[in-house]
């Protein structure tokens, strides 16, 4: 079984590449590259040049093009020595004449140099005169000279997976910065738990760094999964519009809704009421003396913390979700399609064809709201509150989500158990005495649940990625419209990055599927035979 996993995970990241490879070609290639700026609220702002090398500058970072403004590479022969500070501010000042005509002969030499370079590096140099009105330069018309290449599909997925992982590690920071002694100190006591009142220690194992990315590289607390770890971060892309300067990863996972306060204390030991989780924090350069709240707070540049909030993130909530419908639909769906197969043409079985036909009949969304309309009338709450969760607001997401795959599982679980009532082995054990009672439950249903078996993990994984319908009736903040509201809003880090996440799901839910069902089926073996 080793070997087939193995080969199995090897196929499946071959296909992963090629799906992410696709949707790179669809987004970066196919799409209109100016729609990104639909809502970039401060394009519309940038008027004349500064609008145009706005928008390189932004292509730049959403992965289309790399972006070279010919003052980064006058400032970078500057800092390797090449020009010293008053040659630097000579050279990188631009004539207004797009030919370059009124530059002056330090400047010419050095714009020359630029062009050469990139040009021969297969770079475009582009160079904008300046915008005058009246003998004045117009607001955003200063020149500009900047040379630019696109990225190919090879040089985008190398970028991207090769920056997927980060591992954090003691020489993060510069080595150029005093920051003490570097390395990770394991502590069974987290100094964060102590209480904030009398000081007394809590047992809580923590694993605290110097000289990494994060503070706190283990640490437990009381939510799930109760232990955190900094060690691995993933990034599966920043994103532009959905959630501004925030990694697709942690939008899906980072919790939502307002602040909540609670008496903390602070590593210089002040004590007081915040939301900020001090387990988050991350190095910043230069933070501590820069105001006197942090010089007050902290005894190191581990100022940069997040907030800690009410509510659950949106793979939180799609997963609660998703988990107790998919739970409901195997505990209803299973039985009765069982007993519909066991008493066929029956009472039970009418009314289970009827539900059947219900649901794969009418639009999903026209019952979903069905359900809404019953549940307001019986007093349910029909819309999330983050700020105010309650039990009952699970109800009615819940069942609109799991009435669909409780038909789906009675149909196919009385179809198979149908089809297995007529086949040669039934009909032997019939011919040897065996009571219908015995055939059906020890053969019958054990044969007919290898199929049902297969899709449980994909049923369980796929929780995490949401319902979009589901979730936009009933207001759920989930990760359900977090790919469609990225397509919409242009958003290509968002697109790729939610795309690797399904594919990877995908290729997980088949291999455990796989491993699952020769696990309950013995006919089902993964070695091969000598012949």
């Amino acid at each position: 079984m080793t070997k087939y996993v193995l080969k199995r995970l090897l196929h499946g990241l071959v296909s992963i590449i090629l799906v992410v490879a696709i949707v790179m070609i669809l987004v970066y290639g196919l799409m209109d590259r100016t729609k990104v700026f639909v809502a970039d609220g401060n394009y519309n702002k940038q008027a004349n040049n500064n609008r145009i090398t706005y928008r390189y500058r932004r292509w730049e970072e959403f992965g289309y093009l790399d972006y070279v403004p010919y003052a980064d590479y006058i400032n970078e022969l500057a800092r390797n020595g090449e020009l010293d500070d008053e040659e630097r501010a000579a050279a990188v000042t631009l004539g207004r004449a797009e030919d370059g005509s009124n530059d002056s002969e330090l400047t010419a030499e050095y714009v020359q140099k630029f062009r050469d370079f990139y040009e021969s590096k297969g770079y475009t140099v582009s160079r904008l005169k300046a915008v005058v009105v009246r003998n004045k330069l117009s607001n955003g018309g200063q020149p500009a000279l900047f040379a630019y290449k696109d990225n190919s599909l090879l040089q985008r997925l190398w970028t991207y997976f090769t920056s997927l992982f980060f591992i954090d590690n003691v020489h993060y920071v510069s080595d150029d910065i005093d920051i003490g002694e570097r390395g990770l100190q394991f502590t069974l006591y987290d100094p964060l738990k102590a209480d904030p009142e009398t000081g007394e220690k809590r047992f809580s194992p923590a694993i605290i760094g110097n000289g990494t990315m994060h503070k706190y590289l283990l640490y437990c607390d009381g939510d799930f999964p109760y232990i955190h770890q900094n060690f691995l971060t993933i990034h599966l892309g920043t994103s532009f519009s959905v959630s501004q300067g925030v990694d697709v990863f942690q939008t899906m996972t980072q919790s939502q809704g307002a602040w909540t306060q609670s008496l903390i204390t602070y590593p210089t030991g002040q004590t007081e009421m915040s939301a900020d989780d001090l387990h988050s924090a991350t190095y910043l350069q230069g933070s501590r003396d820069s105001t006197p709240l942090n010089t007050a707070r902290f005894t190191d540049d581990y100022t940069n913390v997040s907030a800690n909030r009410v509510s659950m993130s949106r793979m939180g909530y799609s997963f609660v979700i998703g988990i107790i419908a998919t739970v409901m639909a195997y505990v209803l769906g299973l039985p009765v399609g069982v007993l519909m197969a066991r008493y066929k043409e029956g009472l039970l079985d009418k009314i289970g064809t009827v539900y059947i036909m219900f649901i794969s009949a009418v639009p999903s969304l026209a019952y979903i709201f069905i359900f809404k309309g019953i549940g307001r009338a019986m007093g349910l709450p029909w819309a999330f509150d983050m700020d105010n969760v309650k039990k009952a607001m699970y109800v009615l997401p819940i069942v609109s989500l799991a009435l669909p795959s409780v038909a789906s599982l009675m149909k196919w679980m009385r179809r198979y158990m149908i089809d297995q009532m007529n086949s040669d082995y039934v009909k032997f054990a019939r011919s040897t005495g065996m009571s219908e009672t015995n055939i059906f439950f020890k053969h019958v249903m054990k044969v007919s649940a290898i199929p049902i078996v297969q899709g449980i993990p994909g049923s369980l994984l796929f929780a995490m990625t949401g319902a979009l319908i589901t979730e936009r009736v009933y207001l759920v903040p989930g990760a359900g419209g977090l790919l469609i509201d990225a397509i919409n809003m242009y958003d290509n880090a968002v697109i790729v990055g939610v795309t690797l996440f399904y594919a990877i799901l995908s290729v997980l839910s088949l291999i455990l599927g796989d491993v699952l069902m020769a696990t309950v089926d013995p006919r089902i073996s993964f070695t091969e035979k000598a012949r």
